[in-house]
């Protein structure tokens, strides 16, 4: 796999609405923004971390080019829930239930043309078994805007990944599952790849 060097991953949170409701979160007033640093990438899809249970968030991602999306991805937001739901009660940042090295995996990236980012879709099949599934038509900030509004506050450098949100359906990384993301592009499989969860 080729590695990826971003300078950031900017992560968009609350995205789908049945992600919303599955945890119980609020739709907010704002497109809700947070960070990830280069050093949260990795190829090693791990069920805890620092013996915290982890789990998965599958996501369409794109790579930034001259200020446009110009690649995309398959990825997963690894998440420290139990630690995230306190630091949510406690209205702290996330950073520390999101941000830690290894929380976020890539597929390869391919080049997209703008116009065809409306029909990108995702599926995460767990042991074979279809765990989530959702596209760019279910979320609440399309790619496009999702850009426009991050490029108001942040300078978006070429090779920066931002992850757009997970459809509902996450759930605990057990150790030894076998995880297949697919992102499709309309009803052709643009990009599939496997990760075994250790």
């Amino acid at each position: 796999m080729k590695p990826v060097n971003p300078s950031k991953v900017i992560c968009i949170g609350r995205n789908y609405a049945a992600h919303i409701a599955e945890l119980g979160n609020q739709v907010a007033d704002e497109m809700v923004v947070f960070l990830k640093p280069p050093s949260a990438i990795t190829n090693t899809l791990m069920c805890t971390h620092k013996d915290e249970q982890l789990h998965f968030e599958t996501e369409i991602c794109f790579q930034v080019n001259n200020g446009c999306l110009a690649a995309v991805a398959v990825g997963l937001d690894l998440t420290k829930r139990d630690l995230q739901s306190k630091l949510k009660a406690s209205g702290l940042p996330w950073e520390r239930a999101k941000a830690f090295d290894g929380s976020a995996l890539f597929s390869e990236f391919v080049q997209i043309d703008e116009q065809a980012i409306e029909h990108l879709s995702l599926t995460l099949l767990i042991d074979n078994k279809v765990r989530q599934q959702g596209g760019v038509e279910l979320m609440l900030y399309k790619p496009a805007v999702i850009s426009a509004q991050v490029s108001e506050f942040m300078t978006l450098i070429d090779g920066d990944i931002i992850m757009t949100g997970t459809p509902a359906g996450v759930g605990a990384v057990n150790a030894g599952s076998t995880f297949i993301a697919q992102l499709h592009l309309g009803s052709d499989l643009l990009i599939q790849q496997e990760w075994l969860a250790e």
